[in-house]
């Protein structure tokens, strides 16, 4: 078994050293999503010194955003082989050589390959790894864990962008690179925490006779369970997360210029974001432990659902607001239903999809968000530089949010009923297994019987084909040095 990597045979300790592990997410998610929006700080001097447009320079912030969700596959195929901590240790190294190494840059293309596509890898290879490690670490309490850990993203973003605007100032592009570089290697310490949570030891080399299907050829192995596809809260999830990508992330990126655009003052145009940051890192620890009680824990696809709506309607609301008072309103009605979001998202993937396929959940839902990431933020912009009008954009991205709520909320609905009055049963479920399931099912020990806990996820649970089957169990593979299930 990789170091770090899950451990089977004992529940999530929900504290002891899961804190620790809550610490170094939170470190990772603020340098995953806050690292590729501070650089933009010094596209001045880049600009310069290159000789080079905006749009050129702006490249290697997305370059960076392309490699954090486009490589979600990648990263889940490393985490199965070789587990959480090495995969961690390795991207802090990359993530932090790839900015020393475009502190040398003299063209572009170099920056594009050393901050954008190293540093970019180096840090997906943290941040989805972090994401499983907590997981293993926190049940009952992982609503307020995963909150706490979202936390990270306005709490590193308020903080990043200053201090590359203050070594900018001092060291000029290239110092600050340096510099950035020197603390990205703050992740390597935090992968180092990583270790898999207390239960049986397993053995040091995996078992010959588990590789081996009774037949005598070697048994199927996935280092990515594509099979989580067939899942129908899983697709429901994705086709969800692919809505909401389109507009989500449109209204901070033109919040500024909108405001400049209604006459607001260039200072008190950038305070608008500020009020954003500030509402959403009070938002996302308070939504975590709010989804975290007995009474709605069950309901959080609802309540994410909500969350959508909500922000959705706030885009069409405010998408004629003109004043700067309606402007701060909008910030903080923003603030607080994309907090919510955040904290929700993967909270709901892994009640849906339950710890053992959370990581090939997790890297598909990535690249699928990559595709959303690269279609909608890039349309807004053409269509305001055609159209040269905010107003429609925010409806739209309001429409496209708006719609990933009402169609997550309408479709857990009806698959529940659908559930409720389709008998279950092996039959019902899909039937028996194949001949290749059974055999990989009896090279595998049983997992241990877990107790159901008055928190669980029945909204979602339902969602599921196998949910509430009373038939032969489900298979179970493990992955050859790591002890991982696939259920």
């Amino acid at each position: 078994m990789g170091a770090g990597g899950p451990r089977r045979g004992a529940g999530p300790p929900d504290g002891g050293w899961g804190w620790v592990v809550l610490g170094a997410c939170f470190v990772i998610t603020g340098f995953a999503y806050g690292f590729p929006k501070a650089v933009s700080v010094f596209f001045g001097e880049l600009k310069q010194d290159f000789g080079a447009g905006y749009s050129d320079t702006a490249w290697v912030s997305s370059i960076m955003l392309a490699m954090l969700y486009g490589t979600g596959p990648l990263s889940s195929i490393l985490v199965t082989r070789f587990g959480c901590r090495p995969v961690m240790l390795a991207g802090g190294l990359l993530a932090s050589a790839g900015m020393i190494l475009a502190s040398f840059a003299s063209r572009l293309l170099e920056l594009y390959l050393t901050a954008g596509v190293l540093t970019g890898l180096g840090l997906a290879l943290n941040f989805q790894p972090s994401l499983i490690m907590l997981g293993l670490y926190f049940e009952r309490r992982r609503p307020l864990a995963n909150g706490l850990a979202a936390a990270g993203s306005p709490v590193f973003l308020s903080t990043l962008s200053p201090l590359g605007q203050l070594l900018g100032e001092r060291f000029g592009w290239r110092g600050g690179f340096l510099l950035f570089g020197g603390l990205l290697l703050h992740c390597c310490a935090c992968g180092a925490v990583m270790r898999p949570p207390p239960g049986p030891p397993p053995p040091l080399r995996p078992d010959p006779a588990e590789d081996r299907a009774p037949g005598g050829g070697r048994a199927r192995r996935r280092l990515l369970d594509v099979a989580v596809c067939t899942d129908r809260a899983f697709m429901v999830y994705v086709v969800t997360k692919f809505l909401m990508a389109l507009g989500l992330f449109v209204p901070p990126i033109l919040l500024v210029n909108y405001a400049k655009d209604a006459g607001v003052p260039d200072a008190e145009a950038a305070f608008l974001l500020s009020i954003v940051g500030f509402v959403d890192i009070v938002a996302r620890p308070a939504c975590g432990a709010l989804a975290g009680l007995t009474r709605l824990r069950p309901h959080v696809p609802y309540l994410f659902s909500l969350a959508l709506l909500a922000n959705g309607l706030t885009d069409l609301i405010s998408a004629r607001a003109r004043s700067y008072g309606t402007l701060v309103a909008f910030c903080i009605a923003f603030g607080l239903s994309y907090g919510m979001v955040g904290a929700l998202q993967f909270e709901v993937l892994m009640a849906t999809v339950g710890a053992p396929r959370f990581p090939s959940a997790l890297g598909l839902v990535l690249l699928v968000e990559a595709v959303a990431v690269l279609i909608g933020p890039p349309s807004a912009g053409r269509l305001v530089d055609a159209l040269k009008n905010y107003e429609i954009i925010f409806y739209l991205a309001g429409s496209e949010v708006a719609l990933a709520g009402v169609f997550m909320a309408v479709t857990t609905y009806c698959c529940l009923r659908c559930s409720n009055d389709t008998p279950s049963g092996p039959a019902a479920e899909g039937g028996a297994p194949d001949t290749e399931d059974v055999d990989a099912e009896r090279d595998s020990e049983p997992m241990p019987a877990s107790t159901e806990e008055p928190g669980s996820l029945e909204a979602l649970e339902v969602l599921s084909p196998r949910a509430g089957s009373s038939g032969p169990e489900p298979e179970v593979e493990t992955v050859s040095g790591l002890g991982h299930e696939f259920v």
